[in-house]
Order: C-alpha cells, then sequence, then structure tokens
C-alpha cells in the first residue's frame, strides 16, 4: 500500500510522478492524427483518432467525471510532436495515477492526507533567525486560524523538529471532512500534500479557504527566506518551476470537480 500511496504523490521532490522512469528511457512516436474529447454514458473520454485512451500500465479506460478534465487531457495529447513525452502531460499523468489506483485506494489516500496534516508544514516553527520567525507566524498563523475556525478544531505548534502530538479531536474532525470525497479529488489532495508537505492547505484550498498563490506561498516561506538572504539555485528554481506545473494540475481538477 505505501509503494501505492508513493507512486501517486512522489511529485513532491521532481515534479513528474508515476511518469517520471519513461523519461529514462527512448520516447514513443506519436501513433494518431485526430484527439477529441466527448461525453460518454458514466462520463467524459478522450479519443486518438476515434479509440478511447486507456491508462498505460493496467490499460484500463479513461473514464473522467468532468468535461474540463477531458478537455485538459485532449490538449495534452494534441500538442505532443513526432514523441510523445510524458513529461509534458502532467494532467493525463495525474488522471492515469488515479484510475490506476484504483477505489480501493480512497481510504489509503484520505489517511495520507490526515497523517500529512499531524505533522504538518506549519506546526513545526523555526527558533531563528527573526525574521523568519516573523515571516511564519505572519503566514502560517493566518492559515491555521482559518482552518481551525472552519473545521472547529485546534492544533498545537511547536518550536523545533520534535515531534509534537496533535489532539485526536482535530485529527479525527480532519478525517471526518475527507469522507464522502471521489478517488478524483483525493488524488489531487494527494498531489497537492506532497508538493506542498501539507495537508492543511491542501484541505484548506479544497475548502476554498485559499486560492492556490496563497497555498503555493505558504508552502515556500521558509525556501523563500533563504532565496532573500542567499539567492535562488539553478537547479532547484527548475525544480521549483516543474513542481508548480504539477501542483496547478492538482488544482484544475480540483477546480473540474467543484464545478
Amino acid at each position: 500500500m505505501r509503494d501505492q500511496l508513493e507512486d501517486a504523490h512522489q511529485h513532491r521532490d521532481d515534479g513528474y510522478g508515476r511518469a517520471q522512469h519513461l523519461n529514462r528511457v527512448e520516447l514513443p512516436k506519436r501513433f494518431y492524427k485526430e484527439v477529441a474529447a466527448g461525453p460518454i454514458d458514466g462520463g467524459f473520454v478522450v479519443t486518438l483518432d476515434g479509440r478511447p485512451v486507456r491508462t498505460p500500465g493496467r490499460k484500463l479506460p479513461v473514464l473522467v467525471p468532468a468535461a474540463a478534465i477531458a478537455t485538459a487531457m485532449a490538449e495534452e495529447w494534441a500538442a505532443q510532436g513526432e514523441f510523445i513525452d510524458p513529461a509534458t502531460m502532467p494532467m493525463v499523468r495525474l488522471i492515469n495515477s488515479a484510475i490506476e489506483s484504483g477505489e480501493e485506494m480512497i481510504p489509503a489516500f484520505r489517511e495520507e492526507v490526515v497523517k500529512f496534516a499531524a505533522s504538518d508544514l506549519m506546526l513545526y516553527r523555526a527558533e531563528s533567525p527573526r525574521e523568519l520567525v516573523s515571516e511564519q507566524e505572519l503566514v502560517w498563523d493566518k492559515a491555521l486560524t482559518a482552518i481551525a475556525r472552519h473545521f472547529g478544531v485546534s492544533f498545537q505548534p511547536t518550536m523545533g523538529v520534535i515531534h509534537q502530538s496533535q489532539p485526536k479531536a482535530t485529527l479525527d474532525r480532519l478525517a471526518e471532512a475527507l469522507v464522502g470525497e471521489n478517488l478524483f479529488v483525493l488524488t489531487a489532495l494527494v498531489s497537492i500534500t506532497g508538493l506542498t508537505g501539507s495537508g492543511l492547505l491542501a484541505m484548506g484550498l479544497w475548502h476554498k479557504l485559499f486560492s492556490p498563490d496563497q497555498v503555493w506561498q505558504a508552502a515556500h516561506v521558509d525556501e523563500d527566506y533563504q532565496i532573500s538572504h542567499w539567492g535562488e539555485d539553478e537547479e532547484a528554481a527548475e525544480r521549483r518551476v516543474k513542481r508548480r506545473v504539477e501542483f496547478d494540475t492538482a488544482v484544475a481538477v480540483l477546480d473540474a470537480m467543484r464545478a
């Protein structure tokens, strides 16, 4: 089970997800001319030369519940040139990951978001320098207050990295809030959680407590402080751009499901 969870949200480190290994082998040639997206019984599909697409691993039908998701996937398929490069198809990869994970992974995905929330990025504060402490207080306290009020819970932030348990009632309430969410929502939330290091920010985004930009800013308070003082590393900046693409893709799934 843990392997499947890591497969679903390994976007956090490199921004590529479950198709990352495909970049290390020869890319397949484009085999289709026409791409379309449209409704069928039970949802929406993407077709290549009239044939519905399937996932690359288990060859499962790719049926999605929202037209916007199918349209985004179709645009990625249509944008491929002579070769098919999964690295340029974040929506296709995220949806394939959801479908190949299957409905049986829904409880595990809920648990993963809550597990991150229990040791959330925003709950562990720096002791120094003062400028960083102030920025964490400014951004993270505001976010935690919004979440606490919305869900009727409380948190116990701590300084340093020593584990601080959160109230059981808080974790139970957060888990309860995820009950009933479908596979696509939870896959997107797991992706956002991994990319930001925060289950709380992911849940707050889904409940429209924060904008995507606010979530991204909160997730990078420490990193932005380091950049402001020591400059930006070129490779780290490139990784961040790729992670933002993955983040925006997961946000687009949430927006489509919300609509």
